[in-house]
């Protein structure tokens, strides 16, 4: 299981391992927590006190200290898992659910006509739709898109990231994703 590390105003920064956890509990690096214990790390025994050394891991931690403020403008990078994640796996063209390995990304401006690789030109398509329409504009392949593009919010992007998410974890960042996103439905 991963843990949620966030800076201390509660923004995400990554995902982390258990272990990598039990270092900033260690190095006294956590300000706060959230959700219950889901790991515990047990150490040796203090000679002094005959007490083993223990480390309970929560499933999302607040890390002390300044987060640069431009880390938080950049667009989350696009990935062929986290687009087909975004759009739940529907290719936009037909709005059928296909397996990942069915599904493609498809440039709504062909990357050949000046389209971009963003978030905004890419959406999912499953290939026979993506060879249908080819090297044309949606238009002229007269393929009309079932649902719009948008680029994630960095709680969105941290759901996409996620592969086993808690639902501790998952209450977390969904409650800072807007009502419109399709990580809701």
């Amino acid at each position: 299981m991963e843990v949620l590390q966030l800076d201390v105003s509660g923004r995400p920064q990554a995902w982390i391992s258990a272990k990598e956890a039990a270092v900033l509990y260690a190095s006294d690096g956590v300000a706060w927590t959230l959700g219950e214990a889901f790991f515990v790390l047990r150490g040796g025994v203090q000679r002094r006190t005959g007490l083993q050394s223990r480390i309970e891991v929560h499933p999302i931690i607040a890390v002390r200290g300044a987060i640069p403020s431009k880390a938080w403008r950049q667009t989350p990078a696009l990935s062929n898992p986290k687009l087909f994640a975004r759009d739940r796996q529907v290719c936009a063209y037909c709005g059928h659910r296909f397996h990942l390995d069915e599904l493609t990304r498809e440039h709504i401006v062909p990357t050949s006509r000046g389209g971009q690789d963003s978030w905004m030109n890419c959406i999912t398509a499953c290939r026979p739709c993506n060879g249908r329409k080819g090297n044309r504009m949606p238009e002229e392949a007269r393929m009309g898109l079932l649902y719009l593009p948008y680029v994630p919010s960095l709680h969105e992007d941290m759901i996409l990231r996620g592969r086993r998410i808690l639902a501790d974890q998952m209450e977390f960042l969904l409650a800072s994703v807007p009502r419109s996103s399709r990580l809701h439905g």
